[in-house]
């Protein structure tokens, strides 16, 4: 079981955590990206491969990895057909 959590501070921590398990995230938007990397993340922890610290410290960064790139992506309005019309 994969454990010690410090170094889990940033996205990309997360995703090293990730490439450590053959899981390779690229989607083509950042925020899908994160979301995958949501998923991804609980597909570990439900087949106990990392512990519930990791687990949790990984959820903590991916939310607030998405906030933020929501936040950006609505300022910029990134996503939307607003741009197009």
């Amino acid at each position: 079981m994969q454990s010690n959590n410090n170094y889990l501070k940033t996205y990309y921590d997360v995703l090293q955590l990730l490439k450590r398990f053959d899981v390779f995230i690229y989607v083509g938007r950042r925020l899908w990206d994160i979301e995958l990397a949501a998923l991804e993340v609980d597909n570990l922890y439900q087949a106990g491969v990392i512990d519930r610290q990791t687990y949790l410290q990984a959820k903590l960064v991916l939310r607030r990895e998405h906030r933020e790139q929501a936040e950006y992506d609505l300022k910029h309005r990134k996503g939307t057909n607003k741009d197009e019309q």
